[in-house]
């Protein structure tokens, strides 16, 4: 039998070996295809990626160009250094990420292993109030009979893992900047928003600090201290919170 007669399902289920780079004309890409583009991203080299995959370099290289003739995708360009994925690439690459990471939560939920342990994810930005309100839920129950996940990322990030159940719940910050944006997002994906409570402006300095004798703080006060807001990675555009001072 050729290797264009083979399923899909075959090809997934094989052994690493270059055969299985192959795609099926027509059938898009397996599972084990998008697992290898994840790990060129991740490595950032194809030899180093390679090796993680067991299999030679060449390999690979083929896999780009089945990738560009079947798809019409260029999913990483050459440098010096390695390879870096290209705009299109970066694309191809949040939807290989979607589709494994559902891939693991259908395997997870439908697997043979009846004595799976429940698993309960909460998604946020760094909140001091969530980390202490997650930690005293974990108090409250037995770890040993639970899987208690707690994934501080980004606010885009955030939406995504609720989204794709990844979490059960996530944890935002909405004000009159980002609002709108947030609000579209969450309704796109089918997620309701419940409000926990209303958070006023805090400034946190020690006792020695030049402005710890105040008894209110302007922003005029702070224009001559470093403004820092959360990495929001590609998206960031989008989540900005607050203008700078």
């Amino acid at each position: 039998m050729s290797m264009k007669e083979l399923s899909m399902d075959r090809i997934c289920r094989k052994s690493y070996n270059e055969r299985d780079l192959y795609t099926i004309r027509g059938k898009g890409m397996t599972l084990q295809q998008l697992k290898y583009l994840v790990t060129v991203a991740e490595s950032g080299s194809i030899s180093e990626a390679a090796q993680k995959l067991l299999f030679r370099s060449q390999v690979l290289v083929r896999q780009f160009k089945i990738w560009k003739k079947e798809m019409g995708v260029t999913a990483f360009s050459r440098s010096s250094k390695g390879v870096v994925i290209t705009r299109e690439g970066e694309e191809l690459l949040a939807y290989s990420r979607m589709l494994l990471e559902q891939a693991d939560i259908m395997q997870e939920h439908f697997g043979k292993d009846k004595n799976r342990t429940p698993k309960f994810s909460v998604s946020c930005q760094h909140y001091s109030f969530a980390v202490n309100a997650f930690v005293d839920l974990v108090k409250q129950y037995d770890a040993s009979q639970y899987n208690f996940i707690l994934r501080e990322t980004q606010t885009g990030e955030i939406i995504d893992d609720v989204a794709q159940g990844k979490s059960e719940v996530g944890i935002l910050y909405l004000s009159a900047h980002n609002e709108e944006v947030l609000t579209k997002l969450m309704k796109k994906n089918g997620l309701v928003f419940e409000e926990l409570f209303v958070a006023e402006p805090h400034v946190f300095i020690c006792r020695e600090h030049p402005l710890a004798n105040k008894k209110e703080i302007t922003l005029d006060d702070l224009q001559p201290y470093p403004y820092l807001v959360y990495e929001q990675g590609e998206r960031n555009s989008f989540f900005i919170l607050l203008r700078s001072f």
